[in-house]
């Protein structure tokens, strides 16, 4: 007789189970990037949990948009927040605005390299990165470093952006927790995993260890399960952004989002309708579907009634005949 190892266990859990793992006043990175594979059901059960006064870390999207809005976030450390085909996310920006959080701006590389730097329990690492920029100037807190070697080169000292806990959203996983992602890019989300002290997995759908190596090369199979805490099957839980290739964003309603999120009373309709504090995934599923479809009703009136006023323009004669046959008959 056999026995699983220890470690081999089951870690699948539900969005629920995971923010109540969560506490407020931690250090959250969350993954993908921009409007990209982020973990967006995790963040939605989220905000309907109590849980605030994050450090959020994040190459940011409409995850730092959602809890900017919610009132959620206490410092930010950040690349950039956008919506890729939106440039600036608008949450963001009016938060900015009004000085709602700290902010820690770095640049893109600088953040890769403190992620990595986390990963490996290191303190910093010496990046090229930053030097004659504004960094430095609106990170007064950077410090640089000089090489010990006969060079002397100076370096900024990129810090370790190490996290309590990470949420990240993956095409693919097993309940062990390994997790593949099958689009284009991987986005660091090993990094924020192993930078976590315990990390998250949402994913499009779980399967058998074996299917994973079926699906896509090796390299694919991102994270491993000795840096996972736990996983979620979340089926579209990347939505509104994107997951390819198994979602494309979805354009439409990040235009609805972020036209609502311009106006004060816009919001507050679209998040009662979407975000409600007592709903659930599946709730919100079934918004936006109803949403959909009332954006689908008035093309699908348009099309039907397209043929007819077709038909109108290419045969006015005949039109004039059914208005007034006895005239077309005598000119005729």
């Amino acid at each position: 007789m056999t026995t699983a190892a220890p470690y081999a266990r089951d870690k699948t859990m539900t969005p629920e189970e995971v923010v109540g793992r969560l506490n407020s006043g931690m250090t959250l990175g969350i993954g993908g990037w921009g409007s990209r594979r982020k973990p967006m059901a995790l963040v939605r059960a989220l905000l309907r949990s109590p849980v605030t006064d994050l450090t959020v870390i994040s190459y940011g999207g409409p995850d730092v948009g959602l809890l900017a809005a919610a009132g959620r976030i206490r410092r930010l450390v950040t690349a950039f927040v956008t919506l890729d085909s939106i440039p600036l996310e608008p949450h963001y920006r009016a938060a900015r605005q009004r000085g709602a959080f700290a902010l820690t701006e770095i640049d893109e590389a600088m953040f890769m390299w403190g992620l990595h730097a986390a990963a490996n329990r290191l303190p910093f690492l010496p990046v090229r990165a930053g030097l004659g920029s504004d960094v430095m100037r609106v990170n007064p807190e950077l410090r640089t470093v000089t090489s010990p070697y006969e060079d002397g080169e100076e370096f900024v000292a990129a810090p370790a952006l190490r996290m309590d806990a990470a949420l990240v959203h993956l095409n693919r996983a097993d309940r062990l927790g390994n997790g593949q992602y099958l689009g284009p890019d991987p986005y660091f989300d090993d990094l924020f995993c192993e930078a976590a002290d315990a990390a998250y997995v949402s994913c499009e759908r779980l399967v058998e260890t074996a299917e994973l190596t079926e699906n896509g090369a090796l390299q694919t199979l991102l994270v491993q399960r000795h840096s996972v805490t736990g996983v979620v099957e979340a089926p579209g839980g990347a939505h509104f952004t994107s997951c390819a290739p198994d979602q494309p964003r979805d354009e439409a309603f990040q235009r609805a989002y972020a036209a609502a999120a311009a106006d004060p009373v816009a919001w507050e309709a679209f998040a009662a309708r979407f975000l409600p504090p007592d709903g659930d995934e599946k709730g919100y599923w079934q918004a936006v579907r109803t949403w959909h479809e009332e954006q689908a009703a008035p093309a699908r009136h348009e099309e039907q009634a397209a043929p007819a006023r077709h038909e109108k323009r290419t045969d006015p004669a005949r039109h004039e005949k059914q208005a007034d046959p006895a005239r077309h008959e005598e000119r005729s």
